[in-house]
């Protein structure tokens, strides 16, 4: 496996996870994507290209980047706790966002040997400085890659990860042009919300009834344009029919509202 001028890691397709039975960990998560009534197969042979982005000195992550011809914008996906860039609700809000126009980055905020330690300890998923650096540094990667240099930059943040993209866009907000953050915790980022500048969207479901508490009291600190939908019959992961295709909808009029105009 070698990486090439972009830094695109070159493989055919993404690496295999074998679970149970033999059967790859893709399999799974798209069982799962379907028992929450979303289609994972929009687009066959979907976000297979594989690059590693520098975020700090001698951090390297790898993220799935996925060009349209012709974007309108790029979208940065920020994981939550416990997830990864094959999160299969991001992945289905990505693919929405791809048919719109817009490239999308889903990226893993941590390594591989972080992955591992959190997977036991959880010591990570909630270090919202260290994740909000690696937002920052996924940013500078994509301001500086050829293909994605001159596009304006959308968050996409679930979970914890939407905290530290809302701090990301505290301290990179000439850079950012638009946030959303599905069944999110800005709460987390509390003493960076209002200097966030770029227009913020929060979703939350109205079965999440203690985040939804939570976004409200972040909504109250934001100071830049700003909108809190709770999404009818949903709870917290979106899994009811048709939630997860709400989400969509309204991440991607948001960003053709601040990313494409």
């Amino acid at each position: 496996m070698g990486v090439d001028s972009l830094g695109r890691t070159k493989q055919t397709g993404p690496l295999r996870r074998l679970g149970s039975e033999g059967k790859s960990w893709s399999y799974y998560l798209q069982r799962r994507n379907t028992r929450a009534g979303a289609c994972m197969d929009r687009i066959p042979g979907w976000n297979q290209a594989t690059y590693q982005v520098q975020v700090e000195n001698t951090i390297t992550l790898e993220g799935n980047l996925s060009l349209p011809e012709n974007p309108r914008g790029v979208v940065l996906f920020a994981h939550g706790s416990g997830s990864s860039r094959h999160s299969p609700r991001n992945q289905f809000v990505a693919q929405v966002l791809h048919e719109a126009g817009f490239a999308t980055l889903l990226i893993d905020l941590l390594t591989m040997q972080e992955e591992e330690q959190d997977r036991y300890t959880g010591r990570f998923r909630f270090d919202i400085d260290l994740l909000s650096r690696r937002v920052v540094g996924a940013t500078g990667w994509l301001t500086t890659n050829p293909t994605t240099a001159n596009l304006k930059i959308g968050y996409f943040g679930a979970s914890t990860g939407a905290a530290a993209a809302l701090v990301a866009a505290a301290e990179r907000p000439m850079a950012v042009g638009a946030v959303v953050s599905r069944g999110g915790r800005p709460d987390l980022a509390s003493s960076y919300l209002p200097a966030v500048q770029a227009p913020t969207l929060l979703l939350v479901g109205s079965k999440d009834t203690q985040v939804i508490e939570l976004n409200r009291w972040a909504f109250s600190l934001l100071r830049c344009e700003k909108q809190l939908e709770i999404i009818p019959g949903a709870s917290h992961l979106f899994e009811e029919p048709g939630t997860l295709e709400k989400v969509a909808q309204l991440a991607s009029q948001w960003f053709t509202r601040y990313l494409a105009a």
